[in-house]
């Protein structure tokens, strides 16, 4: 079968998936990528004693499943499969005890682990509270969240060494003296950014939130109680930040270890950094998804699932990913020796919003939610199936002895199966296809490029449809582009703009369902985020927490729109000229900034940032004062040229208001952005924090005039880009800039990702 691939997606496996050689030339094709990748899973076969020529069937299997985008290994597999570095897992959980041996042998872990390229979750819910006094030095503890932050810096440091950014899951007892505390640890951006961070809240705490009742926080070091508070006050509070910026998010521990398949083993206390695969402490998620939008078939007039494909896709893709277990390069032996025991695979899903409107169902409806619950049923049952079959080729996994499944009489391979994991990037290699379980984020959207055109990209069934149809312009889809939405649009059908929902468009409730159906046949968890407009109250946000644990999800993120942005903007930024007005008694109005002189110079210094190339351009008036600064990045398109534009009109207006040069650059210092550089030797936070550096090297440690360059050359030197940057501006759900391209990031099943070029925070 010929692969076909959308612009976008060469353009993501060129850049994070083909081989490169030592120049960084990319040395391989896509189709050449899958047949390294499945050549080197059916590899596995060897150990079962197959044949040469069944070997070879094996991999053409896989290599077909997976070049006609029925079926996807998550992101390390595709990029490590046949490759020196081996390691195929995406996720893996560490425990932290309660001494700085465990601590710090653990973090240690977690370095090696981000070096390869993995992600990390971790409870800290064994360490003892903030306060507590330590016998062995008679000191005091520092608490969970001060090791969280020494976990966070070191992510950071590991992150400028390596080409993937390490992610963390941070989650905490509700129970935990320190709880209220870890609730509000990422309230002002600036810590813990590495982190995503659950509240694991137990069946206890929910009864007695309902009942009123005290709950007691308990010591972890002592098992004593260390006080009694009211759950109302701890359950607000996370409604409360969870509505301000969309964390802490929840998983409800209890639900999960009741689906432990290996009690035996210990307690499940931690997931991965999205929280759709609890683990036991050491154990690794390897993970794939079925392209739901591709299995389909015509029926009549219609459209419909096609079962028979599907049966099939299933049960290649639990081969696949329990050969992928063999033949895995784990980071650390430990790992190596949990996973092999349970030999946990996740097998989920994608495309689901894409097959909904393919059928002509809208994704808020109760068909979706009933047609969501047969599906999942049947790649469960299709997946067991296949597991049972290869415990009797090739035996249960090594720990069955006291499980759940050896309690039941059946015999498998693996202790779990699915898991309905984030999708982000191979949703992209796979498009028209929509990621996981989520519905679509924009229908029309623009993307900028060079010279800030503007090409209007269309959602390709939309496009198909509107076509079809005959309401297909170019009008309409700028018009469409500009809303956002289908709603108040003339001109498109009222059944197409039924089908052709938003994630805005949808109302919370009909997320927690979905989210729901699908849980019901799902061995661990489901990654997805409850959307809410940004007029939305903290009630909402509270009734879709207590509506997710009512239909037994086993956790739940939710993100309202805009929050992550207001949160900056309230809380981290503050207006130099406001500053300014405070110190001198001034009355707001009584400062006029000067006006500009036809022709100022200036210099432009370049500095790199983790964002790309900045250029920072300082002139001055007539009597050497600093007058106006501009900026330029390489990269930059869409919010990341705006942000910087308006940051540079800002710093402007001070200069020519007055502002003391130095209580600008207090202002801008140490602003953190997720993706930090080196300069010279130097940190550099941010672009705001590389503009502050700038201003200081250039007004306070030169102390020097500054000759040559008009500034209008300086603009046209650096005002073209060798990069498009790919800003989709879906929907207003942005939350920063991709470190990456320069492109939008999106929240989106419980994580932070560019729709662009495939960087995802998680």
């Amino acid at each position: 079968m010929p692969l076909k691939l959308s612009e976008n997606a060469l353009k993501v496996l060129e850049r994070r998936y083909l081989k490169r050689d030592k120049a960084g030339k990319v040395m391989e094709t896509p189709e050449e990528m899958f047949r390294r990748v499945a050549r080197a899973i059916a590899e596995a076969e060897k150990r079962y004693g197959a044949s040469e020529q069944n070997i070879a069937a094996v991999e053409e299997s896989f290599y077909q499943a997976m070049v006609s985008l029925q079926f996807l290994p998550n992101s390390p597999c595709l990029m490590n499969a046949g490759r020196d570095l081996g390691q195929l897992s995406a996720c893996f959980t560490l425990p932290i005890k309660d001494s700085m041996d465990s601590i710090f042998e653990t973090l240690k872990a977690t370095a090696m682990i981000h070096k390869s390229g993995g992600g990390t979750g971790f409870s800290f819910s064994r360490i003892r509270p903030k306060n507590s006094v330590v016998q062995t030095t008679g000191g005091v503890a520092s608490g969970p969240v001060s090791f969280m932050k020494v976990y966070d810096s070191a992510t950071e440091a590991v992150k400028q060494g390596g080409t993937r950014r390490g992610a963390n899951m941070g989650i905490l007892r509700v129970d935990h003296p320190d709880i209220l505390e870890f609730i509000v640890c990422k309230e002002n951006n600036k810590e813990i950014n590495n982190f995503n961070i659950s509240v694991a809240i137990t069946d206890e705490f929910m009864s007695k939130l309902k009942t009123g009742e005290e709950f007691s926080l308990i010591d972890p070091h002592s098992g004593q109680l260390y006080k009694k508070v009211q759950p109302k006050e701890v359950f607000d509070l996370i409604v409360k930040q969870a509505h301000k910026n969309g964390e802490p998010g929840i998983i409800f521990i209890d639900k999960i270890n009741a689906d432990n398949p290996t009690p035996a083993l210990g307690a499940i206390e931690s997931t991965n950094p999205c929280g759709e695969q609890p683990l036991l402490p050491y154990e690794s998620c390897d993970l794939g998804s079925i392209n739901l939008a591709v299995l389909y078939k015509k029926s009549g007039s219609a459209y419909a699932v096609d079962w028979d494909r599907l049966a099939e896709v299933t049960r290649l893709a639990v081969h696949f990913l329990d050969n992928l277990i063999d033949v895995n390069k784990f980071p650390l032996p430990e790992i190596e020796e949990a996973t092999l025991a349970t030999r946990k695979i996740g097998l989920g899903v994608m495309g689901w919003a894409s097959l909904l409107i393919r059928l002509g169902i809208p994704y808020d409806s109760e068909e979706a939610v009933t047609l969501a619950d047969k599906v999942m049923s049947f790649v469960l049952g299709k997946a067991l199936e296949r597991s049972k079959e290869m415990a009797k080729d090739r035996g249960t996994f090594p720990r069955y002895k006291g499980s759940t499944w050896e309690k039941q009489s059946i015999k498998v391979r693996n202790a779990t199966m699915t898991t309905i994991a984030p999708t982000g990037t191979i949703s992209i290699i796979a498009s028209p296809c929509s990621s996981g379980i989520e519905p679509l984020f924009a229908i029309v959207y623009y993307r900028n490029v060079m010279d800030n055109d503007k090409l209007v990209e269309v959602d390709p069934l939309f496009e198909e449809i509107a076509r079809e149809r005959r309401f297909y312009s170019r009008e309409l889809m700028e018009k469409i582009a500009e809303k956002g939405t289908l709603h108040d649009i003339d001109g498109v059908p009222e059944d197409v703009k039924r089908v052709f929902v938003t994630a805005h468009d949808i109302a919370p409730e009909w997320h927690v369902r979905m989210q729901a159906a699908f849980q019901k046949h799902v061995h661990n968890a489901v990654s997805k985020t409850v959307n809410f407009p940004h007029e939305a109250t903290q009630e909402e946000v509270r009734k879709a927490y207590l509506l997710s644990y009512d239909l037994n999800c086993k956790g739940i993120t939710v993100y309202r729109d805009g929050s992550r942005e207001e949160q900056v903007l309230n809380i981290n930024r503050k207006p130099a000229t406001a500053q300014v007005v405070q110190e001198s008694k001034l009355e707001p109005g009584k400062i006029t900034p000067r006006p500009r002189p036809e022709v100022i110079f200036g210099t432009t210094t370049k500095v790199a940032t983790g964002c790309g190339n900045l250029y920072v351009t300082i002139n001055l008036d007539e009597e050497g004062k600093p007058f106006e600064l501009f900026t330029q990045m390489g990269k930059a398109g869409g919010c990341a040229a705006s942000q910087l534009e308006a940051l540079g009109r800002m710093v402007s207006l001070a200069f020519r208001a007055g502002v003391e040069v130095k209580s600008i650059i207090e202002q801008l210092r140490n602003i953190r952005c997720p993706s930090p550089s080196w300069e010279k030797g130097q940190r550099i936070f941010s672009c705001a924090d590389a503009i502050a550096r700038v201003i200081e090297r250039r007004l306070v440690n030169d102390k020097v005039q500054m000759p040559v360059m008009e500034t209008s050359e300086v603009a046209m030197k650096h005002s073209h880009s060798d990069d498009a940057a790919l800003d989709k501006g879906l929907t207003g759900e942005i939350v920063g800039v991709c470190p990456d391209c320069g492109g939008a990031l999106r929240h989106e099943e419980g994580c932070v990702k560019c729709h662009a070029c495939g960087y995802s925070k998680c």
